[in-house]
């Protein structure tokens, strides 16, 4: 029995990606299909997001797929490929980086810079080539979380070289500064220095640059949202409501200058006791819930409160990292996934084809 290229199709436009939400015919996803006369078929299948450990699990339901809608033996070929996905205004991607995706939290003290390292390390995990950009300036904790020491170098005298530690790109004021040496700017010359640095790093072929920004929605802020080329944003918050009412006033400053928000994050969400296996909500329940209903973005995660997390971080070797495998581990890895399937939704970016002008004077 035979089966056309059309069946395949139709079949796929009725399979569902575990990642996007999206089906592989209206995602773009599937890539063609080849059959032959006893029936075999070899599918193509690219994904927009790390696929390490999920290729084989999508190339098995695609399988499935296509022999229940009457094919032979079936091959699948699952590929990844992370675009460069469209950012706001007018702004162009940077050179060396596809994606680059803000951690905020309007409020400090919410566990925001944990997120992000452990966000990097899970993306990186599961097959991206990741970044982290420290742009907290006043107090960046990347350096000391994720185990980097500097100097920064230069090769070409003009940019900077990022450090690398635990299978990432990074870089932060920190490298710059003893790391008890106050940062005394104002909010200007800091959110100068920082666009200075995010631009005249020399990202190397990134698919996702994570900044974890500063609390707050002031002037390093607004220029990192305005100024900086961002495919999306992800609002850190703890279930308390003096935490939501700042983590609110950060997604309405992304929402006011056209950035996505991919999801939020509530962190701290709850204590489990090692010892009776009590459940305790010290910060309160379900802040993150009723905010994600309230403004129509997604819930990326809950986020347990556990010491083991504060230590691996304090570290310099995060959860993702110490224990790939333990279940806060999978929580992050979950959430991250979550994140990368939001950015493979988003439009595809065309500013790298647009032809640059050019006023020369006779």
């Amino acid at each position: 029995m035979t089966i056309s290229t059309d069946a395949v199709k139709a079949a796929l436009a009725q399979l569902t990606d575990p990642v996007t939400g999206t089906d592989y015919v209206s995602g773009k996803m599937f890539k063609g299909a080849e059959t032959d006369a006893e029936g075999n078929v070899t599918v193509n299948i690219e994904l927009g997001y790390p696929a390490k450990n999920r290729a084989q699990a999508v190339g098995e339901a695609v399988a499935k797929a296509v022999q229940a809608a009457g094919a032979g033996s079936v091959e699948v070929n699952v590929t990844q490929n992370i675009i460069a996905h469209k950012v706001q205004g007018t702004l162009r991607v940077l050179p060396g980086v596809k994606n680059i995706i803000a951690v905020s939290s309007g409020k400090g003290g919410v566990g925001k810079s944990t997120v992000s390292a452990n966000l990097a390390l899970a993306l990186a995990h599961e097959g991206a080539r990741v970044g982290v950009l420290d742009a907290d300036i006043y107090g960046p904790s990347q350096p000391k979380m994720l185990g980097a020491t500097g100097p920064l170098m230069s090769v070409d005298g003009k940019s900077i070289e990022p450090l690398e530690s635990l299978g990432l790109q990074i870089n932060s004021v920190g490298f710059m500064v003893d790391e008890d040496e106050p940062m005394i700017w104002r909010g200007p010359m800091a959110a100068g220095a920082l666009e200075q640095l995010i631009k005249e790093t020399n990202w190397h072929d990134l698919d996702y640059l994570i900044v974890d920004m500063p609390p707050g929605t002031g002037d390093i802020q607004l220029t990192l949202s305005q100024q900086v080329p961002l495919t999306g944003a992800v609002v850190v918050t703890t279930p308390q409501d003096i935490a939501l009412i700042d983590a609110k006033k950060g997604l309405r400053m992304f929402q006011k200058v056209n950035v996505p928000i991919l999801g939020l994050v509530e962190n701290m969400s709850v204590f489990i006791c090692p010892h009776c296996g009590q459940v305790e909500h010290i910060f309160g329940e379900g802040g993150a819930k009723r905010m994600s209903e309230q403004y129509g973005v997604p819930l990326l995660g809950e986020l347990p409160l556990a010491s083991k997390i504060r230590e691996q971080a304090d570290g310099g070797r995060p959860t993702v990292a110490a224990e790939p495998e333990s279940r806060e581990a999978q929580m992050y890895i979950d959430m991250a996934m979550k994140v990368a399937g939001a950015v493979a939704r988003l439009g595809k970016d065309y500013s790298a084809k647009m032809p640059g002008i050019r006023v020369v004077n006779d």
